[in-house]
């Protein structure tokens, strides 16, 4: 297959994603599948092996679940990819949608949660702030939560009594607090580490009556798992022997836990039995459980688990433990590409991890892509990346980069980046630039800066930081100039950015102005490629304008894609478009490789 062939098909091969199913009727599923060429919301019912698409809209759906009776499939409905919108709701055996909370106006989302009845409870965010709501059917939507801070909704018991929420009152959400609410909108407990010390709240037991929720918390200076019990106020930490960082489910008899183990850019899964404390290995391939940041793994009632699992090399598929493919998407597979090789290189703040992809038959020094992860708080893997693949089949080597700020290496890895987020991060890209080519890995001459969203803006950053490191920059939906940026983005990422920088720009204008892309775009020495959606609300179209404008106004060597969908595209013609332009970018400058 020739290489246009390759890394087209790996684009336009269709894929599903991990089913979720009704807890009263676990046969009714639901899961998102791009097989018709735009991601969408299905239904399966496995008793009979059916298969129904629920949504076709021109840029897709993304965001879909079922509710515990089986009886409603739920889905989020934006304009065009804003993530502005409202909840729709249809039968599950039926064709016809309406909105499922018509006393609702639209707003950004902010967690749901579905409970017998019809009863939901939906978070929501927008220019005031945060709020959460209690919503039954055929009543007025009940005001539960409001606040100027951003809040998500978590999870509502198994008995509908109590509802769980983080928040971040005390004015952080890159480390929210946990608060459990009665129905009725009464605190029934609150949950606080203190500063810099966050708590995810990830489930109530599966069991009528049971108090108790899973969380997440980081006080040994890393992700670890507590069980609390949200009535007597009751705290039981896990501690497992276990390095990296862990994340957990309840299994569904409330007796055991689904314990999603990280470590190294690569994941396992365990089963914890509460009662004796035994921790037991469940034996998948070496690889990565979801994605680099989604983990996605459920325990079924008969107690097999399934997964969505992939590795650099292998596509990704949805397995079972039981032995069996659980679902597979119609059509041809996507062709595989190669392993990951690690590499760690001493930074400034200690050992930073990398992934190098060689292309086969090449010979060092590659031409060098240094693909930058989004996030800030995502991580690269040993997972299937088309783009990796792409670049590959095309000739260059690809590095990606676990750069302080990266999840999956301890929280003060994570948290490094605070108060000069982008510099921080630029000084371990750097690092390993220059191990590459010190080494003989890169070629100087052929080097490629690139990066998404985070990764985009890091990308443009370094292009003005680093003029001589780089030969070609090309960068996706970034934050351009970070002053505008904060102006146009969703509420829940001012809050974001509050917490990054220590303050607003008008409290600390200095460090927005010290990693803004903007501020250094006179450096830029080198073509820059830039690819924005029109309807991006979380890194804006009018401040990547102000940018593409100032390197119009400079003379600057550049190019610019615009799509009409908002922070990415669910379209995978689109996203051909976008790769096709970014790889024939990066040959028009570097040639041939």
């Amino acid at each position: 297959m020739a290489e246009t062939e390759r890394w087209q098909s790996r684009l336009r091969a269709a894929k599903v994603g991990l089913p979720v199913w009704a807890r009263d009727r676990p046969e009714r599923c639901v899961y998102r599948s791009n097989a018709t060429g735009t991601w969408e919301i299905h239904a399966w019912d496995r008793s009979t092996d059916t298969h129904r698409q629920v949504t076709e809209r021109a840029n897709g759906t993304l965001m879909g679940t079922i509710d515990p009776s089986g009886r409603w499939l739920w889905w989020f409905a934006d304009t065009d990819g804003d993530e502005f919108g409202v909840w729709m709701c249809r039968p599950f055996d039926g064709d016809t949608d309406r909105p499922a909370v018509p006393g609702l106006e639209p707003a950004y989302p902010a967690g749901l949660a579905l409970g017998a009845g019809g009863l939901a409870v939906v978070g929501r965010t927008g220019a005031t702030g945060s709020s959460v709501v209690l919503c039954r059917p055929g009543a007025d939507p009940v005001p539960l939560y409001r606040h100027r801070e951003d809040a998500q909704v978590v999870a509502l018991s198994a008995d509908d009594s109590l509802v769980a929420i983080g928040h971040s009152e005390h004015g952080d959400s890159r480390h929210p607090a946990l608060r459990v609410l009665a129905v009725d909108g009464s605190t029934v407990a609150d949950l606080w580490d203190g500063p810099g010390l966050g708590l995810k709240g990830v489930g109530f037991a599966p069991v009528p009556g049971d108090a108790r929720l899973l969380v997440e918390h980081e006080r040994r200076g890393r992700p670890e798992l507590l069980i609390w019990d949200t009535v007597s106020g009751a705290q039981r930490e896990l501690v497992l022997d276990l390095p990296g960082e862990t994340g957990a489910d309840w299994y569904p008899t409330g007796d055991a836990l689904l314990i999603s183990h990280s470590h190294h850019a690569r994941d396992e899964l365990h089963r914890y039995d509460l009662a004796s404390g035994e921790l037991s290995r469940i034996p998948t391939p070496r690889g990565t459980i979801g994605s680099a940041t989604v983990r996605a793994a459920a325990v079924r009632p008969d107690g097999s688990v399934e997964f969505a699992w992939s590795s650099a090399a292998e596509p990704q598929v949805i397995r079972s433990t039981a032995g069996h493919v659980v679902l597979a998407p119609p059509g041809p597979a996507a062709p595989p590409s190669v392993p990951v090789e690690d590499a760690w290189v001493e930074g400034p703040g200690g050992p930073v991890h990398a992934l190098i992809s060689r292309p086969p038959g090449g010979v060092a020094p590659y031409a060098c892509v240094f693909e930058v992860h989004g996030g800030p708080t995502g991580y690269d893997a040993d997972a299937f990346d088309p783009l990796v693949a792409a670049w590959v089949d095309h000739g260059f080597a690809v590095v990606q980069v676990n750069y302080r700020g990266s999840t999956g290496y301890g929280s003060a890895w994570r948290d490094a980046i605070e108060g000069r987020p982008g510099l921080t991060e630029l000084e371990d890209v750097k690092a390993v630039r220059d191990w590459a080519v010190a080494t003989g890995l890169a070629d100087p001459d052929r080097l490629v800066l690139a990066g998404r969203s985070w990764g985009g803006y890091l990308t443009l950053l370094g292009l003005g930081l680093h003029p001589g490191d780089w030969t070609v920059g090309i960068s996706n939906a970034p934050v351009a100039d970070y002053l505008t940026a904060y102006q146009d983005e969703m509420e829940a990422l001012k809050a974001y950015d509050r917490s990054l920088f220590g303050g607003s720009p008008e409290e600390v204008p200095e460090r927005y102005l010290a990693s803004s892309p903007l501020t250094y775009v006179e450096a830029v020495s080198v073509p820059v490629l830039v690819i924005a959606g029109e309807n991006d609300p979380r890194c804006p179209i009018r401040q990547i304008d102000n940018y593409v404008n100032r390197l119009a106004e400079l003379g600057k060597e550049h190019e610019v894609h615009r799509y009409d969908a908002g922070h990415g595209s669910l379209v995978a013609a689109e996203r051909v478009r976008h790769l096709a332009a970014t790889i024939g970018f990066a040959r028009k400058h570097i040639g041939d490789v």
